[in-house]
């Protein structure tokens, strides 16, 4: 059985509230998105209006849901709209069960000690504080006063840019990447600041008070959130949970985490899209190190900037001193992020492995000088690039879960964090073992679902643990 419905967002909580499981759906307004990006039919807005529930509810009165005459008729629509693709009808399935799998995941929640995490907090901060900053932070602010000789308004970019400059530092901006080219006294204690302002801010005690509740994080996923199909969070921020806090996620009593990521996925996304075999070889292991093998850098750094390089489209620096020499060895694969560059910059549409679309490019401002629109198109060509490889990744991410999915719903386990080539089941511990083994075969045949027999490897490494920290080694 099959559910249909508007939005699995607004349906989906209630559902697994009352212990419904829900097997399989089709997301109508995910889907029309697709479709309607890929001018397989017109976009209707009310189709694309995200349900959040409300409390619990099933549909407020000011965003009722479309009745059910007309959930049949988009339904009949959208299948017509296919017209028996294989690929996108592929996309449509696994989007909508990575709209199950998001609302599975606020639901179940990532285990989280609120003693632990306090612990941390703590250690890097000093105690909660009623009012104000925490004493480390506070510390480090007296001194960045001290070092440029007055009070500064430490936590407002513009004022703080002022006071650096007026300290006689030559700076345009007050990143981080920039205050480490400085000498000054300054540099030391306002990094510093940086880091623990953003843990303080970011995932601090009124983060947690938040969005942890009875011992779980529960987080708002946004599946498609970003154009090329990956996911993004509608809050709570589970896409960057601090390294300082990680030790908070633990697993409960008698359970362990499995935490598994794959191994330098895009790459071998683009080397399958391309069958590109030679790149395929290179990643049976290691495939930075493969790519040293085959005499296009001389170590594993450089061999990965040159690859980056070739996903991101740089032009300048090592990157883009290096990409020649991969298209001398993998023609094949750097002629699919070419074309997909150059269709960009003319103002073309590029897809991903499965079909979804990217956006046409922005319209240019009147009165563009012939040297920024060269810069423009090749911005944009920059993203297409980009957009194919990525987006591709996103759907290895969705079939990798959805066939995750599968599995732990048959021998048990919970699904508990994704990060677009990261999981984290939460499993008895005596089921540990199985569930790794199960990652990695979800991964597999992710590859398989996608690419068929073509030979490239989606190696996963899965480590076992009582918490995340100690998890990632």
């Amino acid at each position: 059985m099959r559910w249909v419905w508007q939005d699995s967002a607004r349906v989906v909580p209630v559902l697994l509230a009352a212990g419904v499981a829900v097997e399989r759906a089709r997301d109508l307004r995910l889907c029309h998105r697709i479709l309607a990006d890929a001018g397989r039919m017109p976009l209707d807005a009310r189709w694309t209006r995200r349900l959040r529930a409300p409390d619990g509810a099933l549909f407020s009165l000011d965003e009722a849901p479309e009745p059910v005459d007309a959930l049949v008729d988009e339904l009949a629509r959208q299948e017509a709209a296919v017209a028996g693709d294989a690929s996108l009808g592929m996309l449509l399935a696994a989007e909508s069960t990575g709209a199950l799998v998001a609302e599975e995941l606020l639901h179940v929640g990532l285990p989280w000690s609120a003693r632990e995490h306090d612990r941390l907090l703590t250690d890097a901060l000093g105690p909660r504080p009623s009012a104000g900053r925490p004493a480390r932070l506070q510390a480090l602010a007296d001194e960045v006063d001290a070092a440029l000789g007055q009070h500064v308004a430490i936590d407002s970019p513009p004022e703080l840019l002022r006071a650096l400059r007026s300290a006689g530092l030559d700076v345009r901006s007050t990143s981080r990447w920039e205050l480490q080219e400085l000498d000054h006294p300054v540099v030391a204690p306002l990094t510093a600041y940086k880091r623990l302002y953003r843990l303080w801010t970011a995932n601090g005690w009124q983060w947690a008070d938040d969005w942890v509740q009875d011992g779980r994080f529960h987080a708002e996923y946004v599946p498609a959130g970003v154009v090329t199909g990956r996911w993004a969070t509608a809050g709570g921020g589970a896409m960057q949970i601090a390294k300082q806090v990680r030790g908070a996620v633990v697993a409960d009593p008698g359970w362990r985490l499995v935490v598994a990521d794959a191994a330098q996925l895009e790459p071998r996304v683009l080397a399958a899209m391309a069958r590109d075999e030679a790149l395929a070889g290179a990643a049976v292991g290691d495939l930075y190190e493969g790519l040293v093998a085959s005499g296009v850098a001389e170590s594993r750094p450089r061999a990965k900037v040159a690859m980056l390089g070739a996903l991101y489209g740089a032009t300048s620096g090592d990157s883009g001193r290096l990409v020649p020499a991969l298209r001398r060895a993998y023609p094949a694969a750097m002629r699919v992020v070419d074309d997909a560059a150059a269709t960009g910059e003319r103002g073309g549409l590029v897809r991903t492995w499965l079909g979804r679309t990217s956006p046409p490019m922005p319209a240019a401002s009147a009165g563009l000088s012939d040297r920024d629109a060269v810069s423009r198109e090749r911005g944009w060509g920059r993203f297409t690039r980009n957009f194919v490889v990525q987006g591709s990744a996103a759907e290895w991410a969705l079939c990798w879960m959805a066939l995750l999915r599968r599995s732990l719903r048959a021998g048990g386990g919970e699904l508990v964090y994704f990060l677009h080539d990261e999981v984290i089941v939460h499993a008895p511990a005596e089921r540990a073992d199985a569930v790794a083994d199960e990652i990695r075969a979800a991964a597999a045949g992710a590859g398989r679902m996608l690419f068929g027999t073509f030979p490239i490897a989606f190696p996963v490494e899965a480590r076992i643990a009582c918490d995340y920290a100690s998890a990632e080694g």
